[in-house]
């Protein structure tokens, strides 16, 4: 005789998805009061500290600042890849908040792998553009 098989309860992800939106909220805050610009308590790229280039993620904190103050076209500026990241993560967020919400068991990842191979190689490819010597690619630096 073979024993039920035992049916794992639909953990309570509710504590998780408020803590992260605080947490995202309080960065928020900081953002709107505290432009990365003018204060020295956010941290120094380090790989533009030792190498001189901008990584892919230089000006993305002032990025987000401009966006918290509805500054699209600044924001775009400082660092497009953010700019065009913060819908689709939010998007992201907000789907896996919703399935969990309503009982949906999560899957270990929500985006297929092939996406997050691209969404890397666009980084690469942003990476080596926004530091090419060239007026078309201008725009890309911060």
């Amino acid at each position: 005789m073979q024993a039920p098989p035992r049916i794992r309860p639909v953990p309570n992800w509710t504590p998780l998805w408020l803590a992260a939106a605080l947490v995202t909220a309080a960065g928020a805050v900081v953002l709107f009061f505290f432009d990365p610009s003018r204060w020295g308590f956010y941290p120094v790229c380090m790989f533009h500290k030792l190498t001189g280039l901008s990584c892919p993620g230089c000006g993305g904190l002032r990025a987000l600042h401009q966006l918290v103050h509805g500054h699209v076209a600044a924001a775009l500026h400082f660092n497009a890849l953010v700019v065009l990241a913060v819908p689709v993560l939010l998007g992201l967020s907000a789907r896996a908040c919703w399935r969990s919400k309503n009982g949906a068991r999560l899957p270990q990842t929500s985006v297929p792998p092939v996406s997050i191979w691209l969404f890397l190689g666009v980084m690469i490819a942003f990476g080596i553009l926004r530091n090419l010597p060239f007026p078309l690619f201008a725009w890309l630096s911060p």
